[in-house]
């Protein structure tokens, strides 16, 4: 198939997608523009229906959905060709193609209307623009500069955060954003600031290279950062094209299909655990063998030149697929949430208005009074949840600082084991050699921060899945309070009415269910959130970023720096005093590692009671944060519906409501909310 036909089919898809965002954020925006003229209008009527809770939540929601994107990033090791093959899916050499450790800030890729590079600084500095070529010419340094840096163990832009390239391509127009990450066997550092993203990005696009199938690096990265933890990941294997040309014999072509066949099966014995949903293989869905190379020249030559044969097709179909179904239904399932239950509240909130319009002031005030039980009932579920929220916290928490304190101690344990995988090679003269000596010692201090680091990697996924487990535990109460808040409501409702108020039959009890509940679940997202806004069942609550960040202060620089002397310290000193000259090897491996394992285990306390309290914190302002905006949502849902009932018995004091009008105005929001209800589905409807 013509590459052409693809890429329109992703670009148009994209598109329409775009479109469906920006309806059905219009229809909200529409629904919250009615709501709201109808409080201004209720001022000289039946007085407002207290809605200014649904107004702001939708307000939110329609600038979420303005804001929204699809956004990508590409991991891989150093040379695995990332930028030429990002370059090779938007369609344009943009990125430079060579970049070196100290030149690879992470960079995100996305629309602009004047091409545009804006740096942005860890420190208070005020962001940077620059034009391209100043760009790549004042953030580029020498290979050798660079190699110098690596061995001192500095950064040549430690101060810069990230870097954002604007670019006007048609592709990016249609809402997607590209991060180009710095390669994995970089400092631990930029490896920890790749972590920084991986959750608040739709789609991981992983890039391998055929000529070096599935090095220890990767393998390190993907089983320690990348398992398990529920991402969606697509394997780019890029210069499949080379493995012809690294040939003896470039046309034999049985020669050529027996090495394809060994890679493809070496890639999938180690990629296949990574391509399972619910049990289903998806490989052929998320495996891709490509020439990024070859792509590139073709669509820098012309646009719609035909890329059969450079696997490029096949992956803008999958990802085609992956973002304009699966994850855009799953962007705006939220906003069709939300606006269902707003046409239920208003409709609700409506027909009690409604009824207790017919009554006299000291009827209606009685009427009101009569349901101060049911609103204590209402405050009585919200203590009651706010509580076993605080439960929850207290539990986890600790939980939590003993399985740290518990996993540190025991790396003294199992240290000697599981250092073999990590120590550099100890040639027989090294330590006899003073130039070797100190490259030795840089080498062991990089192996000892990549153990470090995927040990905390490790760890960290444990957590995260029991903290995982404790919020899924708490949607489920959400659940069963909710319901139980719902039938307080009803019963609010059937008292200040004086009869069985009986709604739309086709109404479920889920579709009644206030919205803090909803909210509580993790089915809506209300928050603008920050660069993507992953969170608890992929919308609503974002606790993970925020585990993210106390866990980072205990990640690989400042265990590394506790104990650091360690190795630079008393092991050192040991290896060099202990007789190397004499001994094989492998006895000197063996003899480093136990003196490392034994030095380990005096610094291992130390480190667990130093980081406890930081990490402790960290899971208590996760159920802090999600108890504070249960409970104000909870809080607003009260105050809106006393309001409701309060205005209107103001009104009612005030003056003399005719009926029939009142009526009339108040059937005519409900219809027009609606219609907009209506057509909001109507456009939802059309991506199944």
């Amino acid at each position: 198939m013509n590459n052409k036909i693809e890429t329109d089919t992703f670009i148009n898809d994209l598109d329409k997608i775009a479109g469906v965002r920006q309806e059905i954020s219009a229809g909200l925006a529409q629904m919250s523009e009615i709501l709201a003229q109808a409080e201004l209008g209720s001022q000289n009527t039946s007085g407002a229906l207290g809605l200014s809770a649904d107004i702001e939540n939708i307000n939110l929601a329609v600038n979420n959905l303005n804001q929204g994107v699809f956004r990508l990033l590409v991991l891989g090791d150093m040379k695995r060709g990332k930028s030429t093959f990002i370059n090779a899916l938007i369609g344009e050499n943009v990125l430079p193609n060579a970049v070196n450790p100290c030149t690879a800030i992470l960079t995100v890729l996305r629309y602009g209307e004047n091409k545009q590079v804006t740096v942005n600084f860890n420190d208070n500095r005020q962001p940077e623009q620059l034009e391209f070529k100043e760009f790549k010419q004042k953030y580029t340094i020498d290979p050798k500069e660079a190699k110098k840096l690596e061995e001192e163990r500095k950064s040549a832009f430690a101060e810069v955060s990230y870097a954002v390239v604007e670019y006007p391509l048609q592709l990016l127009s249609k809402g997607l954003e590209i991060i180009d990450s710095p390669g994995l066997n970089d400092t631990e550092s930029r490896n920890e600031l790749s972590l920084g993203y991986i959750n608040n990005c739709h789609a991981i696009l992983f890039v391998m290279r055929a000529s070096q199938p599935y090095t220890l690096a990767e393998r390190r990265y993907l089983e320690n950062y990348i398992k398990d933890r529920g991402l969606t990941v697509f394997f780019i294997i890029n210069g499949w094209d080379q493995i012809q040309e690294g040939m003896l014999d470039p046309d034999d072509e049985e020669e050529l299909q027996a090495a394809e066949t060994q890679l493809r099966q070496v890639f999938q014995t180690n990629l296949a655990p990574y391509c399972q949903i619910k049990g289903e293989d998806i490989y052929s869905e998320r495996v891709f063998e490509i020439s990024a190379i070859n792509a590139l020249r073709k669509r820098i030559k012309d646009q719609s030149a035909s890329l059969e044969g450079t696997g490029f097709p096949e992956l803008l179909r999958s990802l085609n697929i992956f973002l304009t179904q699966d994850r855009a239904i799953a962007q705006l399932q939220p906003a069709i949430i939300l606006a269902r239950q707003t046409y239920n509240n208003i409709q609700a909130a409506i027909q009690r208005r409604l009824s207790l319009l017919t009554q006299d002031v000291s009827e209606m005030k009685q009427r009101i009074d009569s349901v101060e039980p049911e609103f204590q009932q209402l405050a009585m579920i919200r203590d009651q949840f706010q509580a076993e929220i605080r439960a929850t916290r207290d539990i986890q928490a600790k939980a939590v600082a003993e399985s740290l304190r518990a996993y540190i101690l025991n790396l003294g344990n199992t240290f000697e084991k599981d250092f073999l995988a990590y120590q550099p090679n100890l040639e027989l003269l090294d330590f006899l050699n003073k130039d070797k000596r100190e490259s030795f010692n840089i080498a062991l201090q990089e192996a000892f921060e990549r153990y470090t680091a995927d040990k905390i990697a490790a760890w960290t996924l444990t957590v995260e899945q029991d903290m995982n487990t404790a919020f899924v535990k708490l949607s489920t109460s959400a659940a069963k309070y909710g319901a139980s808040y719902s039938q307080v409501i009803d019963q609010i409702t059937d008292k200040l009415s004086g009869k069985e108020v009986k709604f739309n039959p086709k109404t479920t009890k889920e579709d009644n269910s206030p919205i803090w509940t909803k909210w509580a679940m993790g089915l809506l997202s209300l928050s603008s959130g920050n660069i993507a806004g992953v969170a608890m069942a992929q919308a609503g609550f974002d606790w993970k970023n925020i585990l993210l960040n106390y866990i980072a202060a205990i990640g690989v620089n400042s265990i590394t720096s506790t104990l650091t002397g360690v190795f630079l310290g008393p092991v050192g000193l040991a290896v060099l005093g202990m007789g190397i000259g004499f001994l094989q090897a492998d006895q000197a491996r063996q003899k480093l590692v136990q003196t490392a394992q034994k030095e380990l285990m005096k610094y291992l306390p130390e480190a667990a009671e130093a980081y406890i309290p930081q990490v402790r914190t960290g899971v208590e302002e996760c159920f802090n944060t999600y108890e504070q905006e249960v409970i104000e949502q909870i809080n607003k849902d009260i105050t809106q519906r006393r309001t409701e009932l309060d205005n209107l018995l103001q009104q009612k004091t005030a003056h003399e409501i005719n009926l029939t009008t009142e009526s009339q105005r108040l059937e005519a929001v409900t219809t027009a909310i609606h219609q907009q209800l209506e057509q909001i589905d109507q456009i939802y409807q059309t991506l199944s």
